[in-house]
């Protein structure tokens, strides 16, 4: 298990300080504010808490879209290692079969199109008592039998067919189908429990950021000047910020989790750093994102929020593993009450401290070029920055 942390602490003291006008270029007669109204409710501890049920008694199925991609297959692992039963929602069953043992009885593969809202919703009715689902049908790839176009797209899930994106329309139809399910609780189903997700989506940190203000995309250049932002080939950020607005307004429960970059070679079982705003930059191992995706299936503190991670590399286990998410994520802003402007430009200014390399300036980057590159000023594997094209082909 990972040990998770916010940077709600350190948030505070940046808001709170009256110092702080020009790191974030607003005027000189910022307002203080309380550090009540930095979160949702001020949480409550105890030294001791009990520990949560096994998830495969919180679950009956849990439905993976999404489940041969490079995290969605970490994913669904992971639950089988837990005695989950999984739905797998595949485009390529004879992949699903290699990927995965057809022997186990805790797997049911079905060929699905997630870009078809009836196959998704049927999918979900005949899955033999499906209580909840992850969107795992993006993420980066560099799987060798894959074209350019599968390896960038996969990024954001931006797979296009005659009805639009499979993130526009397979996301908010499993939304749709779980809305009447049962409520789901750590205390079998009490409505007097908080719920707990049905439906969890692994979305990407960046989403808003073509959208921001040219003064908040000066001032915060630091995450929204990065390749993917400034490129942003075929508004793709677009469709996955309009695809976490589709699953927000479902009706059912929901956690919507932003990684920042994914990277294999980032070391694995570190500890991660949650916030909110969409300011976060920095690296994450798939696994460690496969990890929190699994967790958050028993976490009530996550229902109902949207937020953003990236780890910083663990150093020979100085920060030993927490038992659960429940802290960090109990101090996150539920979406209904929004995060307001003074706490994510804190958030910023914070995060940017965290980036990885020497340099620590994301918007030096090219597309293609690594953190080490840049640092040694070395060129990236698709060009200068400014000059780079992002290496894809729209097809049908």
């Amino acid at each position: 298990m990972i040990r998770p942390t916010t940077i709600a602490a350190l948030v505070a003291l940046v808001t709170l300080s009256s110092t702080t006008t020009s790191a974030f270029q607003t005027p000189s007669n910022t307002r203080i504010i309380s550090s009540t109204t930095l979160f949702s409710t001020p949480p409550e501890r105890t030294t001791d808490q009990p520990p949560k049920p096994p998830l495969s008694t919180l679950v009956k199925r849990v439905a993976v879209a999404g489940a041969t991609g490079r995290t969605g297959k970490l994913v669904v692992q992971q639950l089988l290692s837990q005695n989950v039963p999984v739905l797998a929602l595949v485009r390529d069953t004879d992949k699903a079969m290699s990927a995965f043992d057809p022997t186990n009885e805790l797997l049911t593969i079905r060929k699905t199109d997630l870009g078809s809202k009836d196959d998704v919703i049927t999918a979900i009715q005949e899955g033999e008592g499906v209580d909840c689902a992850m969107w795992c049908a993006t993420g980066f790839s560099d799987a060798p039998d894959q074209s350019i176009w599968d390896k960038i797209s996969a990024i954001f899930g931006f797979a296009t067919n005659s009805q639009g994106s499979i993130d526009a329309v397979g996301l908010p139809a499993l939304g749709e189908a779980l809305a009447k399910s049962p409520k789901r609780t750590l205390a079998n189903g009490s409505d007097k429990s908080a719920p707990l997700p049905k439906v969890v989506m692994l979305s990407s940190a960046g989403v808003t950021r073509p959208d921001w203000t040219d003064e908040k995309k000066s001032a915060l250049e630091g995450c929204a000047g990065i390749p993917i932002v400034r490129l942003n080939p075929f508004g793709i950020l677009g469709v996955k910020k309009q695809s976490e607005e589709e699953l927000r307004n479902c009706g059912t429960e929901y956690t919507i989790f932003r990684p920042g970059g994914l990277n294999d070679k980032w070391p694995k079982n570190s500890r991660p750093i949650f916030s909110q705003g969409d300011v976060a930059v920095g690296r994450i191992n798939r696994e460690d994102v496969a990890t929190i995706l699994v967790d958050l299936l028993s976490t009530p503190e996550a229902t109902g929020k949207t937020f953003e991670g990236v780890s910083i590399a663990n150093s020979d286990g100085y920060y030993p593993p927490a038992e659960s998410l429940s802290v960090a994520l109990d101090r996150l802003i539920l979406d209904k009450d929004g995060v307001s402007e003074d706490v994510a430009r804190a958030t910023y200014a914070i995060m940017q401290q965290l980036l990885p390399g020497e340099k620590q300036a994301a918007a030096e980057l090219a597309m293609g070029q690594t953190y080490e590159q840049l640092d040694k000023d070395e060129q990236g594997r698709l060009g200068d920055r400014g000059t780079e094209e992002a290496p894809i082909v729209k097809t049908a």
